[in-house]
């Protein structure tokens, strides 16, 4: 009876005009279809860039970048309503991208999905336009791709950060691209059923600036895929370590995805508040608090951010749409294009031309974001109130096909919150060897989590970390937080499926490649360090302190800089040999210097300042990876084989907790034979001779021992 009385009070409101409509299961599979069909751009587009960044300078490779300007083309009348009229093949030609991954050779693979990344852009940018003079219809393309986007962070969300459906996935890695592929097809067909209008209502509608438009279109896009294409960006972009002060990616990733949804409900059913001066001071207070805090401020400021970047994406789409395409989408995806090298370049500064002058302004770029979008805002209020009228009165009069995407949002939350409850952190880990108290480090740069071949190294990793016995492990370039690396985490992936704490290091904020901290044992405290680098890339350092079977132990993550830059090494040298020296703690480096043993900058780090010692100072064949170590009986080492996982090794070294070092060089260095190590404080066999899957133990053919 209650029910039935506020329906009746409301049956004039907004809300009762969407869900006051008998349900029609034919309009939600229209809903799903668009949805599924909007989604293919971001799989398509977030995975087109990865394969550049492996050679880390300019290859040409970068001009891919360029493909999503395809909508210019509209600028052709003949073709613009060629493409109109052929709305459905181009969108299953925009698939191809998602067969990429069949294909071996890299190479190839880039152009096929740079190919469906064009066509993608193409065909939802002439969708849009075709629907433009229909409101209600618009609407529900753009309440597609926005709701697309919310369904592919909570798809990455379940799967670690990953997608099983991008060109980087395959069957041994946890892919799934055949069965994507199919729904792809059939959403295309079922969302593409509806011809388009009619011609002489496809000539644009002169409503505003199409620049301004185009310029609000880049701002908008280049803020929701650099920031909400995962649910754990802007939580990484607040963390500072242990003890936690603040979210972490597990389970509060739901509450970015909340944020968005909530957003993106508050554009469609209140379009004067997403468009006002209002909102955009609320969404420019939150950007600025997520480039200058961190922790759960600066996440409260990221989350306001997200309501406001999809609430206002609905009413620039729309105004987008209505213009000439070949401007606010041709040109806004040009500028968005900029965009995206600018948030690397901030961060690649070494590698690229003119890279100086944009180091480490991420602040320059939230700037760029928020100014381009008010573009798009101030370009939105200039139609005229006749066609806002028109626009209006459509929209009351189409707005039931609203509550299946709401309804899809609800299920989409609901996903999201049994997610988080099932990845909540178990923090019950335990050691590998308990009962020996010993303690198996060990050091690996994973290059961004990609394989030799281009495919998602995750998996590969995981197996190898775990049949090694790891306990505790630093691994180095895992900042994969940008549009070109796929906004993932693999950091996420290891450390719940091998049961470990995980530091994921200085964010991605702070324009490093990236070092992360995997434990078995508690991470009590942690510290971030950006390292003096001057002229050359920023080295970042862990600094960490475990209890390892109820001793505190320090462990230190670093990476120095690049061989082009000394003067940085030589920075960077000092600064480690008195930060390991500081410590009064035994001490374990996890690190990658570029140097020879027992030349140059090498005698800074094992030196009386910081007293570490090498973990094997005969080992001549070493210029990157080194473990040093202090105050700990080491009692094993082996150098392990990468395989085609990435391009460096994996150095692993074995200590005794509980018992010091030897007093002397001599007697600490002496090697045993095997047969004279306890069963428990052994290598794997495993690795032996020719190993297994491409490792094996090599440079020795075998783990060392010391007595």
């Amino acid at each position: 009876m209650v029910a039935d009385v506020v329906l009746e009070k409301e049956k004039d409101k907004p809300i009762e005009k969407v869900f006051g409509q008998p349900f029609s299961f034919g309009d939600a599979i229209d809903a799903v279809s668009d949805i599924y069909n909007g989604n293919n751009i971001i799989y398509d587009r977030l995975t087109q860039a990865d394969f550049p960044l492996w050679y880390m300078g300019i290859s040409g490779y970068e001009a891919f970048v360029m493909v999503t300007v395809s909508p210019a083309l509209l600028a052709i009348r003949p073709l613009r309503l060629l493409v109109v009229k052929n709305l459905r093949l181009c969108h299953l030609l925009s698939l191809a991208g998602l067969l990429a991954y069949m294909v071996e050779d890299i190479s190839y693979r880039m152009f096929i999905v740079g190919f469906g990344v064009w066509m993608s852009c193409l065909s939802w940018a002439a969708t849009c336009y075709s629907e433009g003079g229909q409101p209600g219809r618009l609407e529900s393309k753009i309440s597609a791709w926005l709701v697309g986007l919310i369904a592919s962070s909570a798809i990455k969300f379940a799967w670690h950060t990953s997608n099983p459906i991008w060109v980087i996935a395959n069957s041994e890695n946890g892919g799934h691209n055949g069965l994507g592929f199919i729904l792809a097809v059939l959403a295309v067909l079922r969302s593409t059923r509806k011809s388009p209008v009619a011609g002489s209502q496809l000539q644009g509608h002169k409503e505003g600036s199409s620049i301004l438009a185009g310029l609000g279109i880049a701002g908008v896009f280049f803020g929701m895929h650099s920031l909400l294409s995962d649910s754990s960006t802007i939580i990484l972009w607040t963390w500072e370590g242990y003890p936690v002060k603040g979210p972490i990616s597990a389970p509060h990733g739901a509450l970015t995805i909340a944020a968005m949804a909530g957003g993106l409900v508050i554009g469609l059913f209140n379009d004067t508040l997403a468009r006002s001066w209002t909102f955009f001071g609320l969404g420019s207070i939150g950007a600025a608090l997520l480039t200058t805090t961190s922790n759960w401020t600066g996440y409260y400021g990221g989350l306001a951010l997200s309501v406001y970047l999809m609430a206002v994406a609905v009413p620039l789409i729309g105004s987008a749409a209505r213009k000439n395409p070949a401007v606010t989408f041709g040109f806004g995806f040009l500028v968005y294009n900029f965009m995206v090298l600018f948030h690397v370049w901030v961060v690649a500064y070494a590698f690229v031309p003119g890279g100086p002058l944009v180091r480490e302004r991420t602040d320059w770029i939230m700037i760029a974001t928020m100014l381009l979008i008010g573009c798009g805002v101030f370009t939105s209020f200039s139609s005229t109130p006749v066609a806002q009228r028109k626009r209006v009165n459509a929209y009351l009069n189409s707005r039931k096909q609203r509550a299946y995407y709401i309804y899809v949002l609800g299920a989409i939350q609901l996903f999201s919150v049994a997610i988080a409850y099932l990845r909540f952190p178990t923090n019950d880990y335990v050691p590998y060897h308990k009962d020996d108290k010993i303690l198996t480090a060990g050091i690996w740069t994973i290059h961004f989590s990609l394989d030799n071949e281009g495919y998602s190294s995750e998996y590969r990793m995981r197996d190898l970390i775990k049949e090694m016995e790891i306990d505790v492990i630093g691994l180095l370039e895992t900042d994969n937080q940008r549009i070109i690396m796929g906004n993932r985490d693999p950091t996420q992936f290891l450390a719940e499926d091998l049961g470990m704490y995980v530091d994921y290091g200085p964010g991605p904020n702070k324009h490093t490649w990236g070092a992360a901290l995997l434990s078995k044992f508690p991470i009590v405290n942690s510290t971030h360090h950006l390292l003096p680098s001057p002229v050359g890339e920023l080295a970042p350092t862990i600094e960490a302190t475990l209890d390892v079977y109820g001793e505190m132990i320090d462990v230190f993550v670093f990476h120095s800089g690049q061989e082009e830059d000394p003067e940085d090494r030589r920075l960077q040298t000092e600064y480690m040999s008195k930060l390991m020296g500081a410590t009064p703690r035994p001490a374990i480096l996890l690190s990658y210097l570029v140097t020879k043993p027992l030349e140059g900058n090498y005698n800074g780090y094992v030196s009386a300042e910081s007293g570490m010692h090498d973990i094997d100072p005969s080992d001549w064949d070493r210029w990157c990876e080194y473990i040093l170590y202090k105050g700990l009986k080491r009692t094993g080492y082996a150098r392990v084989s990468r395989s085609t996982i990435t391009d460096t090794e994996l150095q692993v070294g074995k200590f005794l907790v509980g018992e010091k070092e030897a007093a002397t060089e001599k007697i600490r260095n002496a090697r045993i034979n095997e047969d004279q190590v306890p069963e428990g404080r052994r290598f794997p066999q495993l690795f032996r001779g020719e190993g297994v899957r491409g490792h094996r133990y090599h440079v020795f053919d075998e783990p060392r021992y010391y007595a």
